[in-house]
């Protein structure tokens, strides 16, 4: 769903603004979803380069897509997130994205960043589920274990990258949420 940042969403990116407006980006890369560009704006106003990548778009629910979290809606999700941890990474609730499907687009994105040599430091905006699939792309951990990458609304997951091999700096760091 392309929905809008609620109150608490804007003021969730105040906050993150306020404690890392300080960084010197390079670029920024957000999913097509409008949540995201709401999320960095403050960012995109200061005249840093930004980017939208479909290949950070959160997963495809299929048919639950938009669906109240009801219990039905619900026991979809736990099915599939369990047969995933299972190693089932081919499985996706009807009409949407498997993990593997999310993984191939993600792998798309994650080249067409790194071809970037002036793009040292990046800040990248995603969505949760997507986010947690990235991270063990990156951090070269099995799909199944996605669920030891949590987040939160505005967590940081900060990274470094050698030119080989990525390596967490900070992880689901809160605290500008609270300060």
């Amino acid at each position: 769903m392309d929905t809008d940042l609620n109150e608490t969403g804007r003021m969730q990116a105040r906050r993150f603004y306020q404690a890392y407006s300080h960084v010197p980006f390079d670029k920024i890369y957000t999913s097509t979803l409008k949540r995201t560009h709401q999320t960095v704006q403050a960012f995109i106003d200061q005249g840093i380069p930004w980017e939208q990548l479909p290949g950070l778009d959160e997963l495809d629910w299929g048919n639950n897509e938009g669906q109240e979290p009801d219990s039905e809606t619900m026991q979809d999700f736990y099915r599939v997130a369990e047969q995933w941890t299972e190693g089932a990474y081919d499985v996706a609730i009807p009409g949407g994205e498997s993990a593997l499907d999310v993984t191939t687009r993600q792998q798309e994105a994650v080249e067409y960043m790194l071809s970037k040599e002036n793009e040292k430091n990046v800040l990248i905006c995603m969505h949760g589920r997507a986010l947690r699939i990235l991270m063990c792309g990156l951090t070269g951990k099995e799909l199944k274990e996605m669920d030891r990458f949590p987040h939160q609304n505005l967590s940081l997951y900060k990274l470094r990258y050698d030119g080989q091999r990525f390596e967490i700096l900070e992880f689901n760091e809160l605290a500008h949420l609270y300060e």
